[in-house]
């Protein structure tokens, strides 16, 4: 660290070559089986950068970057094309999605140059602004994504207290919904519908907040993990099961947790 010295990834892209040739699970891999192995390794990035543990940072990197290099393997393998061709590409993007510092475009915030990169990706022959959002992702993720996105072609609330106002709305508009569905034991399509509706309001107010929704959920999950496992941990060392427990007893134990 702190060293002038320039780093290479062909080490790297020799082990690679080297497995690719010799080990049985290596040689197996296709662009398929690769996916969701790399959807995990990312996940893995994510919790570690929630956690801002910079030494599990560093190793998840390096995981993802060798998927990088092994998608990049095959391609090559299958004459589609090699990394330097995925660095290029990306290095050309870059510039030209920023005029302001390779062109004459003068921009005065973050917002302008938001506004100026989904311009330029329709000039590219984007037919949507949304376009680019993908559908596989997680679907907190993926609402803030297109929230942000709406946002840059004018669609957007005033302020935040609109938003908590159409929070409360949609709040209302479940309970309704679920009053009528316990009344007729309908479908809960209607129930499902409005608690979308309430989701994607509550993600947007955290959007106005510049909070990132999916992270807050991420936190108070470990969290509620962190504090069940010690719930779990005061009853087995008085001999108990927690199934022994009534709810008034274990809510005693977790005001205890949460006092600690």
């Amino acid at each position: 660290m702190g060293s002038d010295q320039k780093y290479s990834i062909a080490p790297l892209q020799e082990v690679l070559e080297e497995l690719r040739e010799k080990c049985p699970w290596d040689k197996k891999q296709t662009i398929h089986t690769l996916r969701q192995l790399t959807i995990e390794e990312v996940y893995e990035l994510a919790d570690a950068i929630t956690k801002e543990d910079w030494t599990e940072i560093k190793e998840e990197l390096g995981d993802v970057l060798l998927h990088i290099l092994f998608y990049a393997k095959i391609a090559t393998e299958q004459e589609k094309f090699g990394i330097d061709e995925v660095v290029e590409g990306i290095k050309k993007k870059l510039i030209a999605r920023h005029p302001h510092i390779y062109g004459d475009v003068k921009v005065e915030n973050e917002e302008d140059v938001k506004r100026n990169w989904e311009n330029l990706k329709l000039k590219e022959g984007k037919k949507s602004v949304l376009s680019g959002v993908p559908r596989s992702l997680p679907p907190m993720v993926q609402a803030m994504r297109l929230q942000e996105k709406a946002k840059q072609v004018g669609f957007e609330w005033e302020n935040k207290d609109q938003v908590w106002k159409k929070v409360e709305e949609e709040m209302e508009e479940v309970l309704e919904a679920v009053k009528q569905f316990e009344q007729t034991n309908d479908e809960k399509i209607k129930v499902e519908e409005e608690l979308g509706d309430l989701f994607f309001s509550l993600i947007n107010y955290a959007r106005f907040l510049n909070i990132d929704p999916d992270q807050a959920l991420s936190r108070t999950n470990n969290k509620f993990m962190s504090r069940f496992q010690q719930m779990e941990a005061i009853v087995q060392a008085k001999g108990q099961q927690m199934t022994d427990l009534s709810l008034q007893q274990l809510d005693a134990i977790w005001d205890e947790v949460k006092k600690k």
